[in-house]
């Protein structure tokens, strides 16, 4: 199996792969074009994104400036929105569905490292995917960890550290997050 393919089943990989060089590197050239490309050309910063990403819905806005490692594991639905400072580490796959909106700050992290000291020190990383439904809210500053799924119409309040999964129609805040009420959706 390939480091890519180790990386995308949540194995213990190698980021100095080459493979992996050149595809983080060609993220990188592509979050620089979006990063210094003005606002004022809004249509090209949508293809820019529409060419990092795995797949996007029709509409989507991203502020400059956006950090990622690959791109090509970010999969965003329809109505996205992530404001300044958004970084997604997206060794493993990030999901986000419908009408998702990410305030500034916000740092969504697929990415870890063994425990075990000796393993650490080898290099060697690990990836857990993330997961959002749809009509997701985060707050500024708010950290989602790896391995982390939310449901339907969470909102992650502001500062928040998620280190586990949450269903549908909750606030979460603190850190590490718990449910702080209930969300009861209008008819």
């Amino acid at each position: 199996m390939s480091e890519k393919g180790k990386m995308l089943a949540g194995r213990l990989y190698d980021p100095s792969d080459e493979e992996l060089l050149k595809l983080r590197l060609s993220a990188r050239l592509l979050t620089e074009a979006l990063n210094t490309t003005s606002v004022e050309y809004h249509q090209k910063r949508v293809e820019i994104v529409k060419h990092l990403f795995g797949s996007t819905g029709n509409t989507i806005h991203i502020e400059s400036s956006f950090n990622c490692d690959y791109g090509s594991n970010i999969h965003v639905g329809d109505n996205f929105y992530a404001n300044f400072g958004c970084v997604i580490l997206d060794a493993a796959q990030v999901t986000f569905g419908e009408n998702c909106l990410l305030a500034p700050q916000v740092g969504i992290y697929t990415a870890t490292h063994p425990l075990d000291p000796t393993e650490r020190n080898s290099g060697l990383e690990l990836a857990k995917p993330i997961t959002m439904g749809d009509n997701c809210w985060i707050g500024g500053h708010a950290v989602i960890n790896p391995g982390v799924t939310l449901g339907n119409n969470v909102v992650v309040a502001s500062g928040a550290v998620v280190t586990k999964s949450f269903g549908d129609n909750v606030v979460i805040g603190g850190n590490p997050a718990k449910v702080l009420k209930e969300i009861i959706a209008k008819p």
